[in-house]
């Protein structure tokens, strides 16, 4: 399981974190810095990963530097050849081809991605006030594609780029789909999994 920390600025807290938990698990923890990147084929260093997991932050800058370093070029080849992709927040958002991000202070905007996943994501539904407003709006305006919501603890899993199930860390989480029907927002909620409390 490799760590990518790009959207916290690779914040050492943050990568310290990951080992500590995912020591826990029948896996091999690894992380990837591209502010201090592997000696090497960065290349060669991501086909050798099974699982990427993506930290939290700000997502246009994660954008800007994967670009940058080639590493969304990379990661989506891992992907074609079998590599399991995921993350929290700004490493949810990532994958779609629209999320609503707050990586500009003060303000939720509609930011292009990665386009994996169709449609367009927004993390944190019930976790910050302003978040389901401005997903409504945003799609109602036809200023964001439609798209799916999740509540903190909420996660959209899914298989060959096809949504196939919502699970929760939190017993009354909830997931959504937004969308525009014959003109008019709607707002279909999904219960999720529960798989039990995390930690």
């Amino acid at each position: 399981v490799c760590f990518i920390g790009t959207a916290s600025g690779d914040a050492e807290g943050y990568i310290e974190r990951f080992y500590s938990s995912f020591k826990n698990f029948n896996c091999e923890p690894s992380h990837l810095s591209l502010y201090r990147p592997p000696a090497g084929s960065l290349r060669d260093f991501v086909m050798e990963k099974d699982i990427f997991y993506v930290g939290g932050g700000n997502t246009r800058n994660l954008l800007v530097l994967w670009k940058e370093w080639g590493l969304d070029r990379m990661l989506l080849e891992a992907f074609e050849k079998g590599a399991v992709l995921g993350g929290i927040s700004a490493g949810s958002i990532c994958w779609f081809e629209q999320g609503l991000t707050d990586s500009v202070t003060g303000k939720l905007l509609p930011l292009n991605c990665l386009g994996f996943l169709n449609g367009s994501n927004c993390p944190h539904y019930d976790g910050e006030s302003e978040r389901r407003p401005a997903f409504q709006k945003a799609i109602e305006e036809k200023n964001m594609m439609p798209g799916i919501a999740c509540d903190d603890g909420v996660a959209a899993y899914f298989v060959n780029g096809i949504l196939d199930r919502f699970v929760s860390s939190r017993l009354d989480a909830k997931a959504y789909r937004v969308e525009l029907i014959a003109g008019s927002l709607r707002e279909s909620q999904i219960s999720p999994i529960f798989l039990g409390q995390s930690g």
